[in-house]
């Protein structure tokens, strides 16, 4: 029999959105709402969403406890990902996040099957940015091993999929 060891691995919630990632739906995003960059990372995120043309609130307040904007437009950290899903329901506001595609088969997404969840799939991985304390780890190589979907509601896409070029 052949042995296996284990690694040890740290958990990071940290990766941030590329600029590629939000050019990529921009067609989808109204121009006339103001839009709630959510989940704060390292601010990059809410600057690219303000060079495509939006208006943006991007700032440090805790998602759970806050109401802000008119849409929610962003990346939530992964491992809270069941907790997010449950603040949207409870927001009941529309939305587009980007998780993973293995996210769709999870209960707490189940929920919204009522409600007209609608999903849009990108033609290529997104290669999210690593931090760690704030800085990208030296000789890190943006490489994402799973495939993400941006989830969206009441975006009144033209298609429940609707599958990237």
């Amino acid at each position: 029999m052949a042995g296996f060891h284990t690694k040890t691995f740290i958990k990071h919630d940290d990766y941030m959105t590329p600029k590629y990632a939000w050019e990529n739906i921009k067609q989808f995003i109204p121009n006339d709402k103001i839009i709630w960059e959510a989940f704060y990372g390292d601010g990059s995120s809410g600057k690219y969403l303000q060079e495509l043309g939006f208006n943006v609130i991007h700032k440090q307040v805790d998602f759970f406890k806050n109401d802000i904007g008119e849409i929610i437009i962003t990346n939530p950290p992964f491992s809270q990902s069941k907790q997010v899903m449950n603040r949207l329901y409870e927001l009941d506001k529309p939305f587009i996040i980007i998780m993973p595609s293995s996210k769709i088969n999870t209960s707490y997404i189940r929920k919204w099957k009522d409600k007209n969840l609608q999903i849009i799939i990108p033609r290529k991985r997104i290669h999210f940015i690593k931090k760690v304390d704030g800085e990208t780890p030296k000789n890190y190589k943006s490489r994402c091993n799973f495939d993400c979907f941006y989830y969206c509601y009441k975006m009144n896409l033209e298609n429940d999929i609707t599958w990237l070029e």
